[in-house]
């Protein structure tokens, strides 16, 4: 936990370090999904995650099903 009390998980420092190099470019959704599908080919154990975080982006917009 950080002094706030805010959880912080593994995840967390790539997603940081991410921001901290590349925070400052724009890049397109095209692009993004490209990067993704080549992630998925040299990394097919996380095909399962990589879906979700990508069909949680697709769907962000999207008004509440409940």
């Amino acid at each position: 936990m950080t002094p706030g009390g805010e959880r912080v998980y593994f995840t967390d420092r790539g997603i940081e370090e991410l921001e901290n190099r590349r925070g400052e470019e724009e890049v397109s959704l095209g692009w993004l999904a490209e990067q993704l599908r080549t992630f998925v080919d040299l990394n097919p154990d996380f095909e399962v995650p990589v879906e979700r975080l990508a069909t949680w982006l697709a769907r962000l917009d999207d008004e509440d099903e409940d």
